[in-house]
């Protein structure tokens, strides 16, 4: 037999990874403290049942099996964790990251790269991702198809990772934040993902491409970005018809609308359009966030991106424009979740991982505590309760409830009153399997 491609090989060796499970084995997970939901008091010493993937019960103390697993079957393989010195919580959600990118990559590999080397550096950041505690990921941006066969090889066991939704390619205008750009007219058009569009018929169009692909969520880049090759600001892109078209038709095929926005111009109109949620809303005003608390509209902060721009400022990773895109946001790193929080604007947990190394994560929750005027409860929940209402599914994660996924993590401390503690997981169950932490 031939030997297996690069890609292949990687793909049986992660696959490796994954714990060998029965079907219908319970699991009984003795935990020392239990914070079911964020928003409500934590629990003392108590039992989690896990059976097939799902939470059957959470009682108080250490009862028997048959006590929390009434039909329980004679020949039922019965397991028992025992993190009794820990602090077991809902599995960690992060509404934005990138796993098929890593931070401090030149702009120019794009033309370089491929899209299946982009799924084999997504199979890494999977793993690491979820190791990390965070248990559901919604992949905002990246190649044609390699969101959609990292969300389906996580789903299938052929890979670990978190539960992954993706929007796909973001829909960018021409020459916009999420085109091409930077290379000769020619490599653009060849590299071109089919993402942008002009007018509100074509807006409309690419969104129904996304859906047509497999997309759980739109992604749109609403106003420039800070890492693309352009040096015109940080202002809106879409026209108001054209945004409009694209929340329509959107939710006419009920899909979720998350707009990159910096500008404070962009996120306005983007909210007022119908957005679900913005992403980074760096330069948000009263305006934007009226409007948003009008809307229901979520605010996804992503500090880490800031601490992942500003460890590589003038180390000659980026080029003079986008530095100069980093200065002006640097200077107000966190106020947009200090101005939501004041305003009533629903705040989800996202890190933009991918220009922040991935499995740190957790950092920004120390970040919205010092930057932003969350308490840590507040922190936690933005992860967990909230984040899993924006992904529309609070029936499935966010907290510790029979029925639920068996999304469980635990820590040492309380991150009630030291959020920080949750950049250190100890422990990982994502949908009733144990992940394997090394």
């Amino acid at each position: 037999m031939g030997k297996l491609p690069l890609f292949a090989t990687a793909l049986v060796a992660t696959a490796a990874l994954l714990p060998q499970v029965a079907q219908a084995e319970v699991t009984l997970v003795r935990a020392g403290r239990v914070i079911v939901d964020a928003n409500k008091p934590a629990l003392g010493p108590s039992t989690i049942a896990v059976r097939d993937g799902r939470i059957v019960k959470v009682a108080s103390g250490n009862p028997d099996v048959r006590a929390l697993v009434p039909d329980l079957k004679p020949d039922e393989p019965v397991k028992e964790i025992d993190l009794s010195s820990k602090t077991v919580l809902p599995g960690l959600i992060d509404a934005h990251v990138h796993l098929s990118g890593d931070p401090g990559t030149p702009w120019w590999k794009e033309a370089v790269n491929s899209d299946e080397y982009a799924t084999a550096v997504g199979t890494k950041n999977a793993l690491v991702t979820v190791r990390a505690g965070f248990t559901t990921v919604r992949d905002l941006g990246s190649g044609k198809n390699v969101g959609f066969a990292l969300r389906d090889a996580v789903r299938d066991g052929v890979i670990v990772g978190p539960r992954i939704l993706s929007s796909g390619p973001a829909i960018s205008i021409i020459g916009g934040h999420g085109d091409v750009s930077g290379f000769r007219r020619e490599v653009v058009e060849a590299l071109s993902a089919g993402n942008t569009c002009t007018g509100a018929v074509q807006c409309a169009a690419r969104v129904r491409e996304a859906s047509r692909a497999g997309a759980d969520v739109i992604k749109i880049t609403a106003t420039g970005g800070v890492l693309s090759q352009q040096a015109r600001g940080l202002g809106q892109h879409f026209t108001n018809e054209e945004l409009e078209a694209i929340m329509d038709t959107a939710h006419s095929l009920g899909l979720k609308v998350a707009a990159h926005a910096h500008g404070a111009k962009g996120i306005e109109t983007a909210a007022r359009a119908g957005v679900d949620s913005i992403e980074h809303g760096t330069f948000v005003d009263d305006a934007g966030l009226k409007v948003m608390k009008e809307k229901g509209t979520y605010m996804v902060p992503t500090l880490m991106a800031f601490t992942g721009i500003s460890e590589r400022l003038g180390k000659g990773v980026y080029t003079p424009q986008v530095e100069e895109k980093i200065r002006q946001t640097l200077k107000v790193r966190g106020k947009q979740i200090a101005a939501a929080k004041h305003e009533g604007v629903p705040i989800a947990f996202g890190t933009d991982s991918a220009v922040y190394e991935h499995g740190r994560n957790g950092e920004e929750f120390g970040l919205m505590v010092q930057y932003g005027g969350l308490t840590p409860r507040e922190a936690l929940a933005s992860a967990t309760t909230s984040a899993a209402k924006l992904l529309g599914l609070e029936s499935e994660i966010g907290t510790l409830e029979p029925g639920k996924s068996a999304d469980i993590i635990a820590v040492d401390g309380d991150p009630l009153t030291n959020v920080r503690v949750l950049e250190k997981v100890q422990f990982v169950m994502a949908s009733g399997r144990v992940v394997p932490m090394q």
